[in-house]
């Protein structure tokens, strides 16, 4: 039609955002629990992984480097972190 936006406007935008949004961050939560859950199972071989030559992942991993202990608490606040973003999404 003519004068409307080939894109369908600003309300088709915030509409798509609407449910863009919800899925980024279930997507994030998978990510999360999924590392945390290598991360408790496999401490050494997963910090292993990424303590070298990681495109900048060392930084993050250097904590746990020779710690599985520590790892694996990390992982499980990352599981229950991964959870609980999961549960605040919702269908729009």
């Amino acid at each position: 039609m003519a004068g409307q936006p080939a894109n369908g406007g600003p309300a088709k935008r915030r509409a798509m955002t609407g449910r863009l949004i919800p899925r980024v961050a279930e997507m994030a939560a998978i990510f999360m629990v999924g590392d945390g859950l290598v991360g408790l199972i496999q401490p050494r071989r997963h910090v292993d992984l990424w303590k070298d030559q990681a495109l900048g992942a060392e930084r993050a991993v250097a904590p746990f480097v020779d710690r599985p202990g520590r790892r694996r608490g990390y992982a499980l606040v990352q599981i229950a972190a991964g959870l609980w973003l999961a549960n605040r999404q919702r269908a729009r």
